[in-house]
């Protein structure tokens, strides 16, 4: 995702015409990824397995800090990337140009590992499905596994996370920001009425 967005994408809407508030603060964004980090030692039996890909924008530093708490459980590192999906997605050419993101697969690769993708927002789904066929060509991973920040719902593919932070019932007249130290200088998720459904 772009650094000025979260999933949900909405035309600019005046300050006056946004009521927003705030549904997870930096506490509560904290709790939720010391437990996403359990919740993946768990189902995999430990950490050699696993590989952390973050999603840019935001899903990169949110993968960094849940390898970082998995490191602090194990007490090994995991390997950690990003994957921009931006070539990959169905919208390419219905919606403005936007800048290629940095992909990184760690040294080893995914070739039989398991791969965690890790984004901010799930939404429609798309991204995830853009972020497959990223992998596909890249290498033959063992599994690949979701894990977000916050699930808002409205999806558009059959597509689910294992791993969710907070599940938010929004309405497509919602916006739903995250912002995070790396990129804004403080950690929170906020939901905004706007006047414009929201597409992604």
């Amino acid at each position: 995702m772009s650094p000025a967005q979260s999933a949900a994408q909405t035309p600019d809407v005046p300050e006056s015409q946004r009521i927003s508030r705030t549904v997870l603060d930096a506490s509560d964004i904290s709790r939720a990824l010391t437990r996403i980090a359990h919740e993946i030692l768990e189902r995999n039996r430990g950490a050699d397995p696993v590989v952390l890909l973050g999603i840019p924008t935001r899903g990169v530093p949110l993968a960094q800090r849940i390898s970082a708490r998995v490191a602090a459980v194990e007490g090994q590192s995991v390997p950690t990337g990003s994957l921009d999906v931006t070539m990959y997605r169905d919208d390419i050419g219905l919606k403005p140009p936007r800048g290629l993101e940095h992909t990184d697969i760690p040294p080893g690769g995914i070739d039989g590992k398991v791969v965690v993708l890790v984004d901010d927002v799930l939404f429609s789904g798309r991204t995830i499905r853009a972020a497959l066929d990223a992998i596909g060509d890249i290498g033959r991973p063992r599994a690949v596994q979701l894990a977000v920040l916050v699930d808002r719902g409205h999806r558009e593919l059959p597509i689910r996370a294992d791993y969710v932070g907070k599940n938010l019932p929004t309405s497509l007249a919602e916006r739903v920001t995250v912002h995070l130290t790396e990129y804004d200088g403080t950690d929170a998720v906020l939901i905004a009425d706007t006047n414009t459904p929201g597409v992604n």
